[in-house]
């Protein structure tokens, strides 16, 4: 026997026992690799199904929305928030039919549905979009003081005068006047030029002499 045969099974030897020492610690990391990667296929593939059934719900939400079917937007919505809550299209969805039902009148719901976007959304813009329809609600509702609360959040950057502005109509709705004169002031300081600065300067001029 040549001595390259010797090595040969000298080094086989050592790969067997080297094997019977470490073999199931290599088989048990091989399954849960592999385990892993059909996990994550199948999260992916389950993200990809929530969202694809959601985006049809959605569909068939605006197409209530636009026809004002109010019962159809409301139930489209709750089926969507309660199968399809993690999906982006849950707060866009409880938007839409806030918006609905508060042109109809229905304070209540629109305000559950709002008050759910500012809990649940992971987007800060929907979120402060929804801050802002919500406190809004809450005038309306007759509920000054828990408008004024729901305003105390910090807003997304770009927000910050439609929040003041917002607080100067509540507190104007209150009559005090010089507290929604500062809201309005600050509204100005923070507002770019265009629209809202003119709705501020019209809501300033409304308010006459402090």
């Amino acid at each position: 026997m040549s001595a390259y045969d010797l090595e040969e099974q000298e080094q086989l030897a050592e790969l067997k026992a080297w094997w019977k020492e470490h073999g199931g610690t290599v088989i048990l990391g091989a399954t849960l690799a592999l385990a892993a990667f059909g996990a994550w296929n199948g999260w992916a593939w389950y993200q990809r199904s929530q969202a694809a059934q959601a985006a049809a719900l959605y569909d068939t939400l605006q197409k209530a929305a636009r026809a004002s079917d109010l019962k159809a937007t409301r139930d489209t919505a709750g089926a969507i928030l309660e199968n399809f809550p993690r999906t982006a299209y849950a707060p866009l969805a409880a938007l839409v039919s806030a918006k609905v039902q508060f042109q109809a009148g229905d304070l209540k719901t629109a305000r559950a549905q709002l008050e759910w976007v500012v809990e649940h959304a992971r987007n800060d813009q929907i979120r402060s979009i929804a801050t802002l329809r919500l406190a809004s609600v809450l005038l309306d509702d007759k509920e000054p003081d828990a408008a004024l609360k729901v305003l105390e959040a910090k807003p997304h950057p770009g927000f910050e005068a439609l929040y003041a502005m917002q607080r100067g109509d509540i507190l104007a709705s209150q009559s005090k006047r010089s507290e929604a004169r500062a809201a309005y002031q600050a509204a100005l300081e923070k507002a770019q030029p265009g629209a809202v600065r003119e709705t501020l300067r019209l809501k300033l001029d409304a308010l006459g002499d402090a």
